[in-house]
């Protein structure tokens, strides 16, 4: 059995061939070995993970419906509320807080499917950040290649998947925080449309753009790990009132009638060779040639750090005012910048954000799917200030997400997906 393949686990266990349990103590055994090379982990629920497995293992026993991820394990960023856990969300401040007294919405349906939760995992600061270079938690691994970051803001889950640590992992993506560790890390990672998933219990950034989402190997596991959360939530005041559509069944059509396009332009510009490369292989995979053009691309991302940063300091407002000394100093500089942004830029930069996403609209009357690179270049170096995109020296951080932000500024539905390249990364 793959340690790596959630239906292949759910299917065994289901079957009996193999125990909630064994597969449990399995997973833990690998996090004990290996998380402190990685660092994917903040938090180890070993104790209620057994014993999780063991109510799974006698359901199945006495004949019942153990869910349709019965024993798989699966860890969450460390901003999503675990009953009886304090929810960090990369923070030193957090951690003075009360546990959780329940589990997130997204947790709990996980639960419900027979998932067996293993534990938080590392990230940015308050999910601000794109490298997880944590100041107080510490940098999490790229498991290709231990000298470089994993991506961020959700590092930790990325990476907890590309080690075999575990097959599922959830995450949260303001300006592309599932898509730019899940693309340096080498996995796939969804994104869902704004509003698809319930945020209820999960520790915010900036309420207008953040999304939750999931990490897994395969389509076929992040298409059952998408059935399993969607559903409404009426406690989320963004979640839809839309039915689930079961993404499974979709698999097996193909991109048949599909109207495929590569993005020229904004997209085509500013990266490395390697990551147009990526964008070619799949448009050759998919027969793809048309190519489209979104428009004012580059100012739909400086609308998304406007938005982002004047959002996600007024959250933080009380204590960057009365001890800034306790936030990761990056995350700190960034938050205060964004205290000191004037009222009225926001709001040119949300009603631009309204004409960016009618332009777009008018884009996806002609094509179907946009193919993009998901980040400029391949994963930098820990502690890597500068890098050479195109031949122009920029900041790393923030420059990971130039191809991100501009789709994540209007809620579009994004998957990043992988492409190995043989004896580099991916």
């Amino acid at each position: 059995m793959n340690p790596s393949d959630a239906t292949q686990i759910a299917a065994s266990v289901r079957s009996g061939e193999v125990s909630a349990k064994a597969t449990v103590l399995s997973a833990l055994d690998r996090i004990s070995k290996h998380n402190p090379t990685y660092n994917c982990f903040t938090t180890i629920l070993a104790e209620s993970a057994i014993d999780d497995a063991e109510r799974v293992d006698w359901a199945i026993a006495q004949g019942k419906d153990a869910g349709v991820l019965a024993g798989v394990p699966f860890a969450v960023k460390d901003l999503f509320d675990i009953a009886g856990v304090t929810t960090l969300a990369g923070s030193k401040i957090n951690a003075e807080k009360p546990p959780a007294t329940t589990d997130a919405v997204l947790v709990r349906r996980l639960k419900q499917a027979g998932a067996i939760l293993l534990g938080g995992l590392n990230m940015d600061e308050y999910a601000y950040g794109f490298t997880t270079e944590n100041s107080h938690y510490g940098a999490v691994r790229n498991p290709h290649d231990l000298d470089r970051v994993a991506g961020g803001s959700s590092g930790g889950s990325a990476a907890a998947i590309a080690a075999g640590l575990v097959p599922l992992t959830l995450g949260s993506d303001t300006n592309g925080s599932i898509r730019v560790p899940a693309a340096l890390c080498g996995i796939f990672g969804l994104k869902p449309t704004y509003g698809r998933l319930s945020r209820t219990g999960a520790y915010l950034f900036s309420s207008s753009f953040d999304h939750v989402g999931g990490f897994a190997r395969s389509t076929r596991d992040l298409a059952a790990l998408f059935d399993v959360l969607q559903g409404e939530d009426l406690t989320d005041p963004v979640c839809t009132k839309r039915p689930p559509q079961p993404c499974l069944p979709e698999l097996s059509r193909g991109a048949e009638g599909l109207r495929i396009a590569i993005a020229d332009g904004y997209f085509a510009a500013g990266a490395e060779p390697e990551a147009f490369a990526a964008v070619e292989t799949v448009a050759q995979a998919l027969g793809a040639t048309q190519r489209v053009s979104i428009p004012e691309a580059h100012r739909a991302r400086a609308a998304a750090f406007v938005i982002t940063s004047c959002e996600g300091a007024n959250l933080h407002l009380e204590d960057l005012r009365t001890r800034p000394q306790d936030f990761d100093p990056s995350t700190r500089d960034r938050f205060l910048a964004g205290c000191l942004i004037p009222g009225t830029w926001y709001l040119q930069a949300q009603r631009f954000r309204r004409w960016y996403r009618d332009r777009v609209r008018e884009v996806f009357q002609n094509v179907d799917i946009i193919l993009a690179p998901t980040t400029p270049c391949s994963a930098p170096l820990i502690g890597q200030e500068y890098m050479t995109l195109d031949g122009v020296e920029v900041l790393t951080r923030p420059n990971l997400g130039i191809f991100t932000q501009p789709l994540s500024f209007i809620g579009l539905p994004i998957i990043s997906v992988p492409i190995q390249r043989s004896g580099q990364l991916p």
